[in-house]
């Protein structure tokens, strides 16, 4: 996996200082999206995880971690990124996950596969759907697009049906 970006601390990606995988690759070309650049899955460095991940264990003001991207949950990706959660979690067990698909969280559950229900079940709130640009909403937080949903991801598993997080 080619990884576009990184960022140690940032607090425009989820809730909190948060560091932030920009990962390279996304199927879905969405007009006027805004990191066009990582669409292409050969953009950026070959991922380092155990770099990253000694960088996230070092900071001690993170309340979390975010993947974006490109798209975390296409097949191409998925595997690598379901690695990073689960070895980050090890490092720190505290820190929070936040991921942004243009998959919707009904259109990853439907693909009922090992990886995809692993994940799942690691990500704490997921920003999902496509970006839209005629619902493009500068007012909302956390989304480019207000039919993008920030959806907690645990409660939605448990209680089967849509939990939104409502800030």
């Amino acid at each position: 996996m080619k990884m576009a970006g990184f960022y140690d601390e940032s607090i425009s990606n989820g809730l909190g200082w948060r560091a932030v995988l920009f990962v390279s690759g996304c199927p879905h070309n969405c007009p006027g999206c805004h990191n066009k650049i990582a669409q292409d899955y050969n953009y950026g460095e070959e991922f380092d995880e155990q770099k990253i991940i000694a960088r996230i264990k070092e900071n001690s003001i993170l309340n979390g971690i975010t993947i974006s991207g490109g798209e975390p949950l296409c097949k191409e990706n998925i595997a690598t990124v379901n690695k990073f959660i689960e070895n980050v979690k090890k490092e720190r067990p505290e820190l929070d996950v936040w991921c942004y698909s243009g998959y919707t969280f009904e259109q990853l559950q439907e693909r009922n596969d090992e990886v995809t229900n692993e994940i799942l079940k690691k990500i704490d709130v997921l920003v999902d759907g496509r970006f839209v640009e005629s619902r493009k909403n500068p007012e909302i937080k956390f989304r480019g697009s207000d039919n993008q949903r920030l959806l907690m991801v645990q409660d939605c598993l448990k209680e089967q049906r849509i939990v939104e997080l409502n800030i």
